[in-house]
């Protein structure tokens, strides 16, 4: 991280209501969590007093069989945000450029500043067409946040072979890729993959998540990452929810039909992007993205405001939640 950077670099604003009260559709986290995980959370606060092991073999041989990798070509992290962090400190030095989507996650922006690197913008559904020569590193989000559409495995290994001939990092963000029948990168060569457990699993205050990435990458992902990065809960729990592929299966099918339901209710009242993910992207129109967001908060509901993205000026996101939720949300707007 560069020093000189960091006092102008500014937070991002994110999705998430402070309010319990409130029926949350800013998040695109899962509102259900796999049977069981109380139970391990709480068995791993006794052992919560000494040290977690810092090889996370559990969690990487889980990591591994989820994922078809090879189990130590993972690096546990703090949630995906923190493999980002990581995967941009081993890669930029000040001055080096990186290419990155628009609109999409606000924080590559600020890791890329943090580290003094200059960071160059293109739209991200033409992003798999451009030069990755000029750039040392490119970011790709998959499916990208806040549109929500995916791209195509192929084209991705595509694209990241000629990363490679260009020695440029692909960072790949698979955030919301569980929520998908698309296959991961993981695993292949020049590529870091950030992966986030707590966004299908609902649990985005456990932050548990990991990077991927071989050879020399890997290397130095690994000597990076800080010791006991990853708190003994947060293993546990991850390790577990893992292993829990039904319940995968069940959230991709209720996300899939839920959300095919709420597109058709939504048009043509608003402008529906197409969307892959737990969420959908809506374009207001004439009215006010305030007007929008204050009415449906009159109705105890919380919309994100999406004119915080690079490049949007009439939008708003809405997660795809439970049916009994999501019929909350569609009478509100």
């Amino acid at each position: 991280m560069d020093p000189d950077a960091v006092a102008d670099v500014e937070r991002v604003p994110h999705g998430g209501a402070s309010d319990p009260t409130l029926l949350d559709f800013s998040a695109n986290t899962n509102p259900e969590r796999p049977r069981g995980v109380a139970g391990v959370y709480e068995s791993a606060y006794g052992a919560a007093t000494r040290y977690p092991s810092d090889d996370y073999c559990a969690f990487r041989t889980a990591a591994g069989e989820y994922l078809g990798c090879e189990p130590l070509s993972v690096v546990p992290t703090a949630g995906g945000s923190e493999a980002l962090r990581l995967a941009v400190e081993v890669t930029l030095d000040p001055d080096d450029a990186a290419l990155l989507p628009k609109p999409s996650f606000g924080e590559y922006e600020r890791e890329v500043r943090l580290q003094g690197a200059e960071p160059a913008f293109v739209d991200h559904d033409r992003l798999l067409r451009t030069d990755p020569e000029p750039y040392r590193m490119i970011v790709v989000c998959n499916p990208n946040n806040p549109t929500g559409d995916a791209y195509p495995r192929a084209d991705l290994r595509a694209y990241a072979q000629e990363c490679r001939a260009a020695d440029t990092v692909l960072l790949v963000d698979e955030a919301f890729l569980d929520f998908t029948d698309h296959r991961t990168l993981a695993g292949e060569p020049g590529v870091v993959v950030a992966r986030s457990l707590t966004k299908m699993f609902g649990l985005p205050g456990l932050r548990a998540g990991m990077a991927v990435a071989t050879g020399d990458l890997r290397e130095r992902l690994d000597a990076a990452r800080p010791a006991w990065g990853l708190s003994t809960p947060a293993a546990d729990v991850g390790t577990y929810c893992l292993h829990r592929t039904k319940f995968v299966a069940e959230t991709r099918d209720r996300v899939r039909n839920e959300r095919a339901r709420m597109i058709d209710a939504l048009e043509p009242a608003y402008e529906v992007w197409p969307s892959d993910s737990p969420f959908l992207l809506l374009d207001v129109g004439d009215r006010s993205v305030e007007s929008v967001m204050a009415a449906a908060r009159e109705d105890g509901i919380v919309l994100r405001d999406a004119t915080t993205f690079r490049g949007l000026d009439s939008h708003v996101r809405v997660a795809v939640r439970r049916p009994d939720e999501n019929d909350r949300l569609l009478d509100a707007l």
